[in-house]
């Protein structure tokens, strides 16, 4: 008497029918990355150009941060890195996201948008690291919304001077090693070609900000 072969049980699951759809997720991953990695060479690469050019003090990094568009000298700028392996520092402000390593190096970063009074920055793809150049003696990093990539502002137009009240950074702040209140220049405007509005960024003035200075709560 012949016996029929039993049928696949139908509460067990067979594993390899989600291989395809993990490998799926893994090249797709794969493929941001090195998308990333050519962008990063790419602008690497004009940047650096760009810094040796006859006119290097026109050509700087566009930057969004929050709801502004920003302007960062490219003597002031370092590298650039995806927005991933931050470690939270406990009892700090909500704007100083912590510490990551960028190419063995500890780097603070510091959610400028916050920093100035707005939204927190919500991470996502375009999310980007923006280390301060080795020039300035710094080891901390903006985390911005997006890198704009080069912009000149011999095409843009120069705006009126903004009102010292409206800088977010602060047009004046104390001195801690003498206690003199020191002047801060108010940054320049630039008006594109898009009738677009970007501020000049000067992490000088940034890292000279007593709140700066003062991550601990």
């Amino acid at each position: 008497m012949s016996q029929s072969k039993p049928g696949p049980d139908p509460g067990l699951q067979i594993p390899h029918l989600s291989i395809p759809i993990a490998l799926k997720s893994v090249t797709e991953a794969e493929a941001r990355r090195g998308r990333l990695r050519e962008f990063q060479a790419h602008l690497l690469e004009r940047m650096q150009a760009a810094r040796s050019g006859a006119n290097s003090s026109n050509n700087q990094l566009g930057l969004l941060i929050g709801n502004q568009r920003w302007l960062l000298s490219l003597d002031e700028a370092g590298e650039i890195v995806a927005a991933s392996g931050i470690t939270k520092v406990p009892l700090t402000q909500d704007w100083y996201l912590g510490l990551t390593n960028i190419r063995g190096t500890l780097i603070s970063v510091i959610d400028f948008a916050r920093f100035q009074g707005q939204p927190k920055t919500v991470v996502d793809k375009d999310t980007r690291i923006v280390a301060f150049s080795n020039a300035l003696a710094f080891y901390s990093a903006l985390l911005v919304d997006r890198v704009l990539g080069l912009r000149n502002v011999e095409e843009m137009v120069l705006q009126p001077g903004l009102l010292a009240a409206d800088y977010p950074v602060g047009a004046e702040h104390t001195a801690a090693e003498t206690g003199e209140t020191v002047a801060r220049t108010a940054p320049a405007q630039y008006l594109d070609s898009e009738s677009q509005l970007w501020t000049e960024l000067k992490l000088t003035q940034v890292v000279s900000d007593p709140r700066f200075l003062h991550i601990g709560l």
